[in-house]
């Protein structure tokens, strides 16, 4: 694929100065760039990669003399990182599924397939599944009965989209993702020890010996409009009711999504995040690697959890979190501050008892005046 320079700038909403004519086929760092290639040099410290590099054309930050460094045209954009979106957008031609339907795919008669969809060798579509116009399916996809998926999905290789799952449209889904599979639900005739321990926070009455019953999962998946799953992220279906992911949410790869969970529109959940079951996340949630969240708490609007926060009550919108338990990042960040100060401080303390019991020591000399005699002071 390849891309005339001022048809980029058309698109990215860039100024471009100098040869709008030069065409790229990729997009590279700048000492590794080729004259094919668009330079993404978006700050100064990338100007001695250009040096380096064989670009033509490359974007760079604002105020940048492009003709000086031997370029022969330039993007400017207000805000880089965004128009990374659309340049690798532009650059990508994306995974190879021939159109059409592969003579080794196995769809069910009663299942319908939208206008243009292209499915691919070893598919599986189930009992009234349906299809929206122009959805990819990759190789080995299973897609079970009466699943809907929306217009101009893609589902990439190894996917598994459980029975009555409703997907929306725009819908990615990385390799290996399981969306539907059984809730983690399993209950004991008695209460059980982990249900005691909830209520006394740590002490525990008789030990009984417990056996697990499952409790079937009833419910299924709904998912919005513009959301993207990745590679071997896992949802659970509800137990009764659907587990539920607003539009426009992004979830990583290795995401873990317990039954009954309620994701807001525009979060986005980064890898190895795990949700309990019942939680309920609002809108434009962010949560980085490996946050944990347990089960039957809400999550406000606008949260932002850092990496390793493990939410163990109920946040407020707006709220800022770190730490495990989390807290309020400021809070946790102080925290660890003194913490770090304690060596020190102990040294110090170390230091001035030394200086006390010297101090003492000094103080219990011998005060007599030198005859032996004791001191009388009555």
């Amino acid at each position: 694929m390849s891309h005339k320079l001022a048809d980029i700038a058309a698109a990215l909403g860039a100024r471009l100065e100098g040869d709008g004519s030069i065409t790229v086929t990729g997009a590279a760092e700048p000492a590794m760039a080729g004259p094919a290639d668009l330079a993404l040099a978006m700050d100064p410290k990338y100007a001695e990669g250009l040096a380096k590099g064989q670009a033509l054309a490359a974007v760079l930050w604002e105020g940048a003399d492009w003709r000086a460094m031997g370029l022969s045209a330039a993007l400017f954009v207000p805000r880089p990182r965004y128009a990374m979106a659309g340049i690798t957008r532009a650059l990508d031609p994306g995974p190879e599924i021939a159109p059409g339907i592969h003579p080794l795919a196995v769809i069910d008669p009663t299942a319908t397939l939208g206008e243009g969809a292209a499915i691919g060798p070893f598919v599986t579509i189930g009992r009234g599944a349906v299809i929206g116009a122009r959805a990819r399916i990759a190789a080995r996809v299973a897609i079970e009965a009466e699943a809907r998926v929306g217009d101009d999905a893609l589902i990439l290789p190894g996917a598994w989209i459980g029975p009555r799952v409703v997907i929306g449209d725009r819908f990615i889904c990385h390799p290996n993702a399981v969306i539907g599979s059984d809730g983690f639900s399993f209950v004991t005739p008695e209460k059980s020890g982990a249900e005691e321990i909830r209520e006394t926070l740590g002490q525990r009455g008789a030990i009984l010996a417990q056996s697990w019953t499952r409790i079937h999962s009833l419910g299924t998946v709904e998912i919005g409009d513009d959301v993207e799953i990745g590679a071997t992220a896992t949802i659970d279906r509800g137990t009764i009711r659907a587990t539920r992911i607003g539009s426009g949410t992004k979830l990583d790869n290795q995401v873990h999504l317990g039954h009954n969970v309620v994701v807001g529109n525009d979060c986005l959940l980064c890898g190895q995040t795990g949700i309990a079951g019942s939680v309920r996340i609002g809108d434009r949630v962010v949560m980085g690697g490996q946050v944990g969240v347990v089960d039957n708490v809400f999550v406000g609007d606008d949260v932002i959890a850092g990496a390793g926060t493990k939410i163990m009550a109920n946040t407020p919108k707006g709220r800022v979190v770190l730490g495990y338990p989390a807290i309020k990042m400021d809070a946790q960040i102080s925290a660890w501050k003194h913490l770090r100060r304690i060596g020190r401080m102990s040294a110090q303390l170390a230091e001035l008892r030394a200086i006390v019991m010297e101090s003492r020591e000094d103080g219990g000399a011998d005060t007599s005046d030198g005859d032996g005699a004791d001191d009388d002071r009555g």
